[in-house]
C-alpha cells in the first residue's frame, strides 16, 4: 500500500463566527508541498476569512492546524511566518512613503541593529532576478504602478524565507500582461517546493495556475476537485450553485440624444504631469462606450473629470447639453450622473456608516428618504431592505458597518447606490473588479439594462473580453490621448491589444 504523503498544512474542523455571521462552518483544507490551491467561492463565501485564520490574523473559534504534520497554534502573523506562511492581501500593506527596501526590512528582528544596507540589496536583488520580479530597491512605493506594489509584497514573503504563500484575488487590479507574469512567478515557487493558496474569481487563472479547487459557500467546503477534471462552466456551477451564463444576449438599440460630450479635454495626474491630452468624444443616451487601456493612461482622471473630481486645465464637457466644465459634483449628480469609483474603500464607500446609510447616500436629500431638513430613519431602511434583496448584497442586517463586509459585497453596496441614483448617465470604473462569476454576470446584465432603459454607460474595464462582450463602442486610451474609436462587433482583441500598448495601425486611429 502506497504512503500518503503528508500535507504541508492541514486545517481540521475550522469554525469562525462573526455577530450575525457564521463565516467558516466546520472546514477541512490540505495543501502539499509544491501544490497550488485555488479557493472558489461567492463573495462572503469565508474565503478571506479561512486564510486570514492560517496567516494568524484572526483565531478560530474552533478547529486545529497542522504544519508538515504537527499541531501548531497560530496567534499573529508573526507565528505564521516563523512557520513560513505568508500572505498578499487584496488591499496592499505597504508604506507609501517608504522606499521599496525600506518596506522589504520592515518589522523585521532578525536583523542586526546597524543593518548593512548592501547585503540586503544584493540579496533582494537576487531573489528579484530569480522569480522574475522586475522592481528598483530605491523607488518609492507611492511611485509604483499596482502591480508593480503586488511584486513587493510577494518579494517581502520571499525574503521572510516563506513556504507558503497565500494569494487574495492577486489579479484583481492587475493588467492581462501582469497577471501572466505572476503566472511565471507561481510556476517557479511550485519548481522550488513552495506551495501556493490562491483566492480568485478568474475561471482562466484557476484552470491555468492551480493543481487543486476547492469551492467554498455559505462558509462550507461545497466540492473539491482535482483541475485537470473540471471545465470552467462546472466550476462556476459549484460556486453558485446554478448555472452561469457566460454570455450575455443584448438586443439592438437605437443611440438617442448626446447625453455626455468631451472637446478637446485635458487635465493633470495626481503629480502634476500631463493625464488627459486633447480628449475628445460623445456618448448618447441607450448606448455603452468602453474604455480600453491599460492601468494609469488617464482611466482614473477621465472618470473624475467628468463626475466633477478633477478640474480639466482645458476643453469643455457638455452634460445633456448643458455647459459643465469644472462643475462641482454635487451639480453633476443632479444633471442625473451616477459614478461607481476604482476605489472602493476610499472612495467609494464610508466604512464606518452602517449599509443603509451607504446605500442612502446619494438620495437622502429627497424625498421619500427626508422631508425638508429631517431624515426618515424608517423609509432609509426600507430603502435599503429593498435594494439589498434586489442586488443580493450579502450583510447581517441594514444597520451593520460596511467595513465588516467583504470586498465583493462592499462593492454590490457601492453598485446598488449609484445604479438606483443613475438619471441619465452612469460612470462604472472596473464594476466588476472582485466579484464572483455569478456576481459579474449580474453586473453585466444590470449595464446591458441600464443601456436598454435610456442611460448612457460609460464602462472602463481592462478585461478586453469583457469589453467586447458589453460594450456597443470601444475608445482606446493610451498615455491620456484616445486612440481610436469602434464599433465592438468589427474591432478585435489583437488590434485593441496594440492600441493600448502605443501601436498605431495605417487603418486605425
Amino acid at each position: 500500500m502506497k504512503n500518503t504523503p503528508i500535507p504541508k498544512v492541514e486545517m481540521q474542523h475550522v469554525s469562525k463566527s462573526f455577530p450575525g455571521v457564521l463565516a467558516n462552518d466546520c472546514v477541512d483544507l490540505k495543501l502539499h508541498k509544491g501544490e497550488v490551491l485555488a479557493l472558489l467561492g461567492e463573495n462572503g463565501a469565508g474565503k478571506t476569512t479561512l486564510m486570514n485564520i492560517l496567516c494568524g490574523l484572526y483565531r478560530p473559534d474552533s478547529g486545529m492546524i497542522f504544519i508538515d504534520g504537527r499541531q501548531v497554534e497560530i496567534q499573529s502573523p508573526r507565528d505564521a511566518q516563523k512557520y513560513g506562511i505568508g500572505m498578499v492581501h487584496q488591499h496592499f500593506k505597504l508604506v507609501d512613503s517608504m522606499s521599496v527596501l525600506e518596506n522589504i526590512i520592515l518589522g523585521l528582528r532578525n536583523e542586526p541593529f546597524v543593518l548593512d544596507l548592501k547585503r540586503v540589496r544584493n540579496r533582494l536583488v537576487a531573489l528579484a532576478a530569480q522569480y522574475h520580479l522586475d522592481v528598483d530597491p530605491d523607488a518609492s512605493v507611492w511611485q509604483l504602478s499596482v502591480g508593480e506594489q503586488q511584486r513587493v509584497e510577494i518579494l517581502k514573503l520571499l525574503y521572510r524565507d516563506a513556504e507558503i504563500l497565500i494569494l487574495d484575488e492577486p489579479t484583481a487590479v492587475l493588467t492581462p500582461q501582469e497577471s501572466h507574469e505572476l503566472g511565471r512567478v507561481v510556476h517557479v515557487m511550485k519548481q522550488e517546493g513552495k506551495s501556493a493558496i490562491f483566492i480568485t474569481h478568474k475561471m482562466e487563472e484557476v484552470m491555468e495556475f492551480s493543481d487543486r479547487v476547492m469551492v467554498l459557500r455559505k462558509g462550507k467546503v461545497v466540492a473539491e476537485v482535482n483541475t485537470a477534471e473540471t471545465t470552467p462552466r462546472a466550476l462556476a456551477r459549484m460556486m453558485v450553485g446554478r448555472e452561469v451564463l457566460f454570455q450575455i444576449d443584448k438586443k439592438t438599440v437605437s443611440p438617442g440624444n448626446v447625453v455626455i460630450e468631451l472637446s478637446h479635454i485635458e487635465a493633470l495626474g495626481d503629480r502634476g504631469l500631463p493625464a488627459l491630452k486633447d480628449v475628445s468624444f460623445q456618448l448618447r443616451a441607450g448606448e455603452i462606450l468602453g474604455v480600453a487601456g491599460v492601468a494609469g493612461n488617464g482611466q482614473t482622471e477621465l472618470a473624475e473629470v467628468i463626475t466633477g473630481l478633477r478640474r480639466s486645465t482645458k476643453g469643455k464637457l457638455t452634460i445633456a447639453g448643458e455647459d459643465m466644465t469644472n462643475s462641482p459634483p454635487l451639480q453633476i449628480i443632479r444633471r442625473g450622473v451616477a459614478h461607481i469609483p476604482q476605489d472602493r474603500t476610499s472612495v467609494g464607500a464610508v466604512g464606518d456608516l452602517s449599509v443603509a446609510s451607504n446605500l442612502a447616500m446619494k438620495q437622502y436629500r429627497s424625498r421619500p428618504l427626508s422631508a425638508g431638513f429631517f431624515l426618515s430613519p424608517k423609509n432609509i431602511l426600507d430603502f435599503a431592505r429593498t435594494l439589498i434583496e434586489k442586488f443580493h448584497i450579502f450583510t447581517p442586517s441594514p444597520q451593520t458597518q460596511v467595513k465588516f463586509l467583504s470586498g465583493g459585497n462592499i462593492q454590490k453596496t457601492i453598485l446598488a447606490r449609484e445604479i438606483e441614483a443613475a438619471k441619465s448617465v452612469l460612470v462604472a470604473v472596473y464594476p466588476s473588479r472582485g466579484l464572483d462569476i455569478g456576481a459579474t454576470e449580474t453586473v453585466h446584465r444590470l449595464l446591458v439594462s441600464q443601456r436598454d432603459a435610456g442611460l448612457g454607460v460609460l464602462f472602463f474595464s481592462e478585461d478586453l473580453d469583457e469589453l467586447l462582450h458589453i460594450s456597443d463602442r470601444i475608445a482606446v486610451l493610451f498615455e491620456g490621448r484616445i486612440m481610436g474609436i469602434f464599433d465592438a462587433n468589427e474591432v478585435t482583441i489583437e488590434r485593441l491589444g496594440m492600441l493600448m500598448a502605443g501601436v498605431c495601425e495605417e487603418e486605425g486611429a
